[in-house]
């Protein structure tokens, strides 16, 4: 899959572009965490099997981890949430 371009000037104008950029980074790597970890759940359940099935194992494996490469990437996923409106971004509270 090839890179798409993504034009700054449509991300909206109610706050600066940079901050949004920032926050489409840390929402692409909350996405990309949450990723890795479900396929670490899914594979660790071959990790207490014998090596009698294990070309099947392999097989399904295999199956588990093509379906996550498939999947878009978090970058995109992040910027396509931006995009709808499923993202929302605040700064804490300043104590003084």
């Amino acid at each position: 899959m090839g890179i798409k371009t993504l034009d700054i000037e449509k991300l909206g104008e109610e706050s600066n572009k940079y901050e949004k950029i920032v926050v489409l980074s840390k929402r692409a790597r909350q996405i990309a965490a949450q990723e890795k970890l479900e396929l670490d759940e899914k594979l660790k359940y071959f990790e207490g099997f014998e090596d009698e099935d294990e070309f099947t194992f392999n097989e399904e494996q295999e199956r588990i981890s093509k379906a996550f490469e498939e999947l878009p990437h978090a970058t995109q996923r992040s910027v396509n949430e931006l995009l709808d409106g499923k993202i929302t971004s605040r700064y804490p509270d300043k104590e003084l």
